[in-house]
């Protein structure tokens, strides 16, 4: 299923995408509303009834009247890898890294599937990587590689935006992947039952409908499961926290010279099975 949040003349809802239509699901079940973390809640509930459901309605409004929103609005962490595809550590010169490199970023660089996304009067160095995220579906700690699939609600396509300088100015990447806007995810969650294996997905970006980069997720150092595994070792995962699971090569940090992204570009990640999201670059206003 996908599963999406979206407003309209009757604001923020929960919905179920339909063919090209969605079917407004607070008027099933009210608790969700527009909180997506609580559907992933409920979900054990809930989960039965909704094929039947969606079999037997009709879509309450079309896609194209509505506009999508980030699935969670507000996840309780983001966290994201780094130098997880070997062709992106080759680009970078780095050195395949013996452990997981993560960094956080700052939940209110959550962005919506197709709204702008701000270049920082801070910087001039602001850069696209095209990524798959996955959305945790149930609390959980110290969770075995085996039974991770357990533990996912579903996955999205997002894009990491990073602003250079300021993540490569310190050993720590927190603020340069922390500005506001800069984490776009969508267009929806596709649940694990459309995901035969989240290892053989093609993912893209394209910039102004250039293909900067082209991989699969077969291609990813520490997959899915093994992140969700060494993370969950750390801290307690929960409901509606987002990982993003790292980028291909083909960034504009390693291009001779560097392409930074530019006012009015346009920035399109695609994932197969997922979707597209896009966004058109915007200098932020003062």
């Amino acid at each position: 299923m996908k599963l999406v949040r979206y407003t309209d003349k009757g604001g923020p809802s929960l919905g179920v995408v339909k063919n090209d239509g969605v079917i407004e699901l607070g008027k099933h079940w009210p608790a969700v509303r527009d909180d997506m973390i609580a559907l992933i809640k409920m979900w054990p509930d809930i989960a039965s009834a909704l094929p039947m459901l969606v079999a037997n309605s009709a879509p309450d409004a079309a896609l194209t009247d509505v506009r999508l929103l980030a699935p969670v609005d507000r996840p309780g962490k983001i966290l994201a890898i780094g130098l997880n595809y070997a062709d992106h550590i080759r680009e970078t010169g780095q050195q395949t890294p013996p452990h997981q490199i993560w960094f956080t970023k700052a939940v209110t660089s959550i962005n919506a599937p197709f709204d702008p996304v701000q270049l920082p009067a801070a910087s001039e160095q602001v850069d696209y990587e095209a990524e798959l995220v996955v959305i945790i579906g149930q609390r959980c700690k110290h969770i075995a590689k085996e039974r991770a699939p357990e533990v996912i609600f579903g996955y999205c396509a997002g894009n990491d935006v990073s602003v250079r300088d300021w993540q490569l100015r310190t050993s720590q990447w927190v603020l340069g992947k922390s500005f506001d806007t800069h984490a776009p995810i969508g267009p929806w969650i596709v649940t694990p039952d459309e995901i035969v294996d989240p290892h053989a997905l093609n993912i893209r970006c394209l910039v102004n409908g250039e293909q900067r980069q082209n991989s699969n997720t077969r291609h990813l150092i520490f997959n899915v499961f093994d992140q969700i595994a060494h993370l969950s070792n750390a801290m307690t995962l929960e409901p509606g926290d987002a990982i993003f699971t790292g980028t291909p090569g083909g960034v504009g940090l390693a291009m001779n010279p560097p392409r930074w992204l530019k006012a009015g570009d346009k920035v399109r990640v695609e994932i197969d099975r997922i979707g597209a999201i896009e966004a058109v670059m915007r200098a932020e206003a003062l």
